[in-house]
């Protein structure tokens, strides 16, 4: 396990798709992190200069309420990484210990939970996810439990996959000969040791989220109380196409926050893949 996670490692040192991802996640973060600081002006403060251009005044301009975009845009920003990590994580956890289940102890157990799986994939998700926001309220904390349950079967099926071809190997047979529980076997052994690609699959289902998110804010199904960039290109579409900067500038946002984490999932997989030690 060690060994392996050390060769990962040193796999991702050689990969300049890695290395621009992160190299941009790294300028996310600290955007987001210290978005006050950096923000120009007070998102929520309404300036007398309404649709304003960008100028040396206002960088990305203003919206039709004389709100600076920039601010905006990094106050998005981290209400974005926010929701995507969050949901991303609590979709990795239920599709990895629902994977995990279903592939190590098989039997009826993997059949009801394959049936389950198989639900999830056919329902139309987002509308899913629309259906429940307008229930139950469109909070933050809605939004990201609501995108990380219905998001989970991807990894669900990834671990299952790990876990059956796991549970054959000989350090996890040899842990059974020893009278290891199959509960202590499927956390300290095949969970571990199959979670690289559930890695990969968690960082694309962060741009899934976000993406999610932009959508629901878009459509005016977000927290009001926050300011998300689905939000504010809602806003800029207003005033297309004679003002242009308010949702050209939010939208541009979401596409570099999405490839980021996109550019990092991708990276991830190419490390895994068996073709790279084949290239070399």
């Amino acid at each position: 396990m060690k060994k392996s996670i050390q060769q990962f490692f040193h796999r991702l040192k050689g990969n300049k798709q890695m290395i621009i991802g992160l190299s941009l996640l790294t300028i996310l973060i600290i955007l987001a992190v210290f978005g006050e600081q950096l923000a120009p002006y007070d998102p929520k403060y309404l300036n007398d200069d309404l649709l304003a251009a960008p100028s040396s005044t206002y960088l990305l301009g203003t919206d039709n309420l004389g709100r600076d975009v920039l601010s905006m845009i990094l106050y998005g920003i981290r209400t974005s990484l926010i929701i995507g990590f969050i949901a991303a994580m609590i979709s990795a956890v239920i599709g990895v210990l629902v994977g995990g289940i279903a592939g190590y102890f098989g039997g009826i157990l993997d059949k009801i939970l394959n049936e389950i799986m198989n639900i999830f994939m056919m329902l139309p998700t987002f509308f899913l996810i629309l259906l429940i926001v307008a229930l139950f309220g469109s909070s933050m904390t809605n939004v990201m439990i609501v995108i990380g349950v219905t998001s989970w079967v991807s990894n669900a099926r990834l671990m299952r996959a790990q876990a059956i071809s796991i549970k054959e190997r000989t350090f996890v047979k040899s842990a059974i000969t020893m009278g290891e529980s199959k509960w202590h076997i499927l956390i300290h052994h095949v969970i571990p040791n199959g979670i690289f690609p559930i890695i990969a699959q968690t960082t694309m289902n962060i741009s899934g989220a976000i993406l999610t998110e932009a959508s629901l804010s878009f459509l005016g199904l977000g927290d009001a109380n926050v300011f998300s960039l689905g939000q504010i290109i809602n806003t800029g579409k207003l005033v297309m196409p004679r003002c242009w900067w308010v949702s050209v500038f939010s939208g541009l946002s979401v596409v570099i926050i999405v490839l980021t984490f996109f550019l990092i999932g991708d990276g991830i997989n190419r490390v895994l893949s068996p073709k790279m030690d084949a290239n070399k």
